[in-house]
């Protein structure tokens, strides 16, 4: 097609702590300042388990990209592949490996980096984004997609949309991220960014819970359980599961991570024990509260664990695990969630719910169907008491994996910056001027179209009447 723009393309892994995705993004060449005009062309999903796991043996990293790298090379027209930049960024996974053991987790950059640089690809890097980056590209990406730093009006000229961004709210495997652009002070250095975007500045605030991920909370639970318990009988109740599920797990599988290590007991990590579910909503709420700390803050007002967050406002989109876990809720338990309550009953009922029911309910989901009462509830606490959203303001929280056809993540935020595709300064408008010559010799068109259409008509009236 000779008269389209040529396309330009690339490539991020995101290089989570439970699964590596990768996404291939394709725009218009013309257009690589406009927003919303980047788009998910494909992804792929890497199998088998995240980089940090790969940590005794470095290069099957490495290799674990491959299939979905061939895939890329498909997808990517092939005279495209040197000029399309490739991207790896890891997240709260890497962070933890690096903190246990960073030479390991430098040997996995190494041997990934090895594997990305054999590609015909402009391969750009492949790093441990810091929370506060993760946070702050998935807040880009979501008010990207949404148009709300700036748009095009019909005349070709930018329009800074009067609409307040967005927040975001990301929950991965190991971390969980909250960033919202706020007017107020930000008490803490560390949790203030300030971008500018299109001409515009934005004041935002963001914080990221390393070991508040979806994984290593379920870690968390069952080492406070072990913790209660501690007499460590070889049978355990959990009231967090099921009824009629249980487990036999090794104390290794509960202490392996820097998250829980600290509350390691003195048995040796072999240990077997057996931990039976009692599906007991009230006993497991207790039991999640206890994995956030709401004893001290030393600022005006904080979220938990001493980290200070102002009042939540405006509207929320919450993505990854945030999404997955009310969207069981909603489709496989079949409750809406438009209030905190809604959320808190949910989660109740699914702790209540007998392993037996949950399997005839979602068979297809059985390696995580366990765990939906922890997570549900952790999900309440962490939105209710740990960023105190209340009756008023959760019903701001919009639960979406997407917008529009492109997932809703850091990866896209991350290219974005890095390729440097939204300018700090507003676009020049020469672009706009050409468009508006468009524009005008169009309507100059359609106006004679019409004038001569009146002509025409009045000549045939006239003509007829002549001739009667």
């Amino acid at each position: 097609d000779l008269l389209s723009p040529p396309t330009q393309y690339g490539i991020v892994l995101d290089a989570g702590s439970s699964h590596t995705a990768m996404f291939v993004y394709k725009w218009p060449a013309d257009k690589e300042n406009d927003t919303g005009v980047v788009g998910e062309h494909s992804m792929c999903d890497v199998e088998g388990p995240g980089i940090s796991s790969y940590s005794s043996n470095p290069p099957t990293a490495g290799t674990s990209l491959v299939h979905c790298l061939n895939q890329a090379l498909r997808d990517v027209p092939k005279e495209k592949h040197a000029g399309t930049p490739l991207y790896l960024g890891a997240t709260a996974g890497m962070r933890l490996l690096n903190i246990t053991d960073p030479q390991a987790s430098d040997a996995v950059l190494r041997a990934v980096a090895a594997t990305l640089r054999s590609y015909p690809f402009d391969f750009r890097g492949a790093k441990i984004l810091s929370g506060e980056e993760e946070g702050v590209f998935g807040w880009v990406t979501a008010n990207y997609l949404l148009e709300n730093f700036i748009k095009r009006g019909w005349l070709g000229e930018w329009i800074q949309p009067q609409k307040k961004t967005l927040g975001a709210m990301d929950f991965g495997g190991a971390s969980t991220q909250i960033t919202f652009e706020t007017r107020v002070t930000i008490e803490d250095p560390r949790n203030e960014v300030m971008l500018k975007l299109y001409g515009q500045a934005y004041k935002v605030y963001t914080h990221s819970f390393l070991c508040y991920g979806r994984d290593q909370v379920l870690k968390r639970l069952l080492s406070k359980l072990l913790q209660q318990a501690e007499s460590y009988q070889t049978t355990v109740p959990y009231p967090c599961w099921p009824t009629g599920y249980h487990k036999s797990l090794s104390l290794s599988s509960v202490y392996d991570s820097p998250c829980t290590e600290k509350e390691r007991p003195g048995l040796a990590l072999d240990t077997t024990i057996t931990v039976v579910g009692t599906g007991n909503g009230s006993l497991c709420a207790l039991l999640v509260s206890k994995l956030f700390d709401f004893t001290t803050c030393s600022f005006s007002r904080c979220s938990f664990d001493g980290i200070f967050q102002p009042e939540v406002s405006g509207n929320f989109i919450a993505f990854s695990a945030f999404f997955y876990t009310v969207d069981f809720i909603q489709t496989v338990m079949g409750r809406p969630v438009h209030l905190p309550g809604d959320l808190k009953d949910a989660a109740e009922t699914i702790c209540a719910t007998s392993w037996s029911e949950l399997l005839q309910k979602a068979p297809k989901l059985e390696k995580r169907l366990p765990d939906y009462c922890a997570i549900s509830m952790f999900v309440y606490l962490l939105t209710t008491k740990g960023y105190n959203f209340n009756n008023h303001s959760f019903p701001n929280i919009a639960f979406q994996k997407k917008a529009g056809e492109t997932s809703i993540g850091w990866a896209l935020g991350y290219m974005l910056n890095l390729t440097n595709m939204i300018p700090a300064e507003k676009p020049s408008s020469h672009k706009s001027m050409l468009y508006n010559y468009w524009v005008i010799l169009i309507l100059l068109f359609v106006v004679t179209a019409l004038m001569s259409l009146v002509t025409a008509v009045c000549l045939l009236q006239r003509s007829k009447s002549s001739t009667i």
